[in-house]
């Protein structure tokens, strides 16, 4: 079985399994909770913990050093990176809107007593923007401080770019390094089916259907911020920015769509995506083949909406009233981290763990959500493929109109991808 069925069934099974206790043998829960249900999700938790300082490192400095060298990557670059970063400010920015009108945190009641969290002030905007210069990398790794692992890991990759073959050993270096973090996320998430079964079986167990209804809100929270980037920021961005019809060009994407929400990986979905925009949409194989692999890497709209959404929930469930500054904050990282949130499932996931302690919320908030989130990661990760497509089709029509022409464009509807 795939794993995003068994981490379905273990969210069904976990809500069953809870809702049956809480009703009718309240007395067995504590000792199920303390011996199988929250070690389950403790231990899920610690390996998400575990991850998350080398894997921003590795796949931030490999996302920065594969865009290539800046002098030629000109204009087509600085267009790509501007759109997907704009774009992810944007959806973060929507998600945190939502969640401040929409309050799904304060839906149901939660027990936090038990995670030993006191809420922390957050620092004037001055000393979070001064902040972002680590003093010591080394230190700042060990200490989990995420905006300044980010800084460095930009600069690693951005003197690896810029340095080229005189540092092709470090290159490949961070090449496998980040090749070994991304199969730990892989195998991390296959203990994912057991942490959902223990955390949402602990969650609901303990408060009943008061703690699902909260669940429930924050998923028609993110799928409604989802469809309003989706339809609105990258329709908008088809229909004014590539002068294509939006309409049509979803029509035509749609099966890239489908690979993207069944295995929810933009990696996976990359090889259909970039045949579907070179030989059904007209995009020149050269742009293709740079913005699509780049999106697949910091193009997390969907994700950032995520974590806009399940930070204000969590902060709301633990009663923490987030500033401007913190939510400037949250922003900033998000939009940060999305250059370094890896292409594979439940990667997001992981980023979240990131935001939160950039902001003082604990950690621990993610096992209000992990298990309703595997149901989003689908739809955000076909999210995140179409704003591959709507910044590749952006691209084009820009050079285009300055009069730039390519010999690598298939003529569109040609008959060998129906064949493939």
């Amino acid at each position: 079985m795939k794993l995003a069925k068994r981490i379905l069934i273990a969210l069904a099974l976990g809500a069953i399994v809870g809702v049956v206790i809480n009703a009718f043998f309240p007395s067995i829960f504590k000792p199920l909770d303390g011996y199988l249900f929250t070690p389950l999700g403790t231990i899920f938790l610690n390996l998400i913990k575990m991850v998350i300082v080398p894997l921003v490192f590795f796949s931030i400095v490999t996302g920065v050093a594969n865009i290539g060298d800046p002098k030629k990557l000109g204009r087509i670059g600085i267009k790509t990176i501007t759109f997907f970063l704009t774009t992810t400010a944007i959806a973060i920015t929507i998600g945190i809107v939502l969640a401040l009108i929409l309050k799904p945190g304060l839906a149901g009641t939660f027990q936090t007593d038990n995670l030993n969290y006191e809420p922390t002030k957050a620092p004037p905007a001055s000393e979070t923007f001064l902040g972002i210069i680590p003093v010591n990398p080394i230190a700042a790794m060990a200490e989990g401080a995420m905006l300044q692992i980010i800084f460095f890991a930009v600069f690693i990759g951005f003197a690896i770019s810029y340095l080229g073959k005189k540092v092709e050993g470090i290159a490949k270096l961070m090449e496998q390094g980040n090749e070994i973090m991304m199969f730990l996320v892989n195998l991390v998430m296959k203990f994912a089916p057991f942490g959902t079964f223990g955390l949402i079986a602990s969650a609901v167990g303990q408060l009943g259907f008061s703690a699902l209804k909260a669940m429930f809100l924050y998923m028609l929270v993110v799928l409604l911020a989802l469809a309003v980037h989706f339809f609105f920021v990258y329709g908008g961005a088809m229909k004014f920015l590539a002068k294509r019809n939006p309409v049509q060009v979803i029509k035509t994407y749609s099966p890239a769509m489908a690979v993207s929400f069944s295995t929810s990986s933009s990696s996976a979905t990359l090889p259909v995506a970039m045949e579907i925009a070179q030989k059904k949409l007209g995009v020149p194989r050269s742009i293709s083949s740079f913005v699509q692999p780049l999106g697949a890497t910091i193009n997390m709209d969907g994700t950032a909406i995520m974590q806009g959404v399940a930070t204000i929930f969590i902060a709301q469930v633990f009663s923490v009233d987030l500033s401007i500054t913190a939510l400037i904050t949250v922003v900033l990282t998000a939009v940060l981290a999305s250059i370094g949130t890896a292409a594979v499932p439940g990667a997001g996931l992981i980023m979240l763990a990131m935001v939160l302690t950039a902001v003082g919320l604990p950690v621990e908030g993610i096992a209000l959500i992990i298990g309703i989130d595997r149901l989003l990661d689908m739809t955000r990760t076909m999210v995140n493929s179409t704003g591959d497509l709507a910044c590749t089709l952006y691209v084009t029509t820009s050079e285009e109109n300055k009069g730039e022409v390519f010999d690598d464009v298939y003529e569109s509807g040609e008959d060998d991808f129906a064949k493939s």
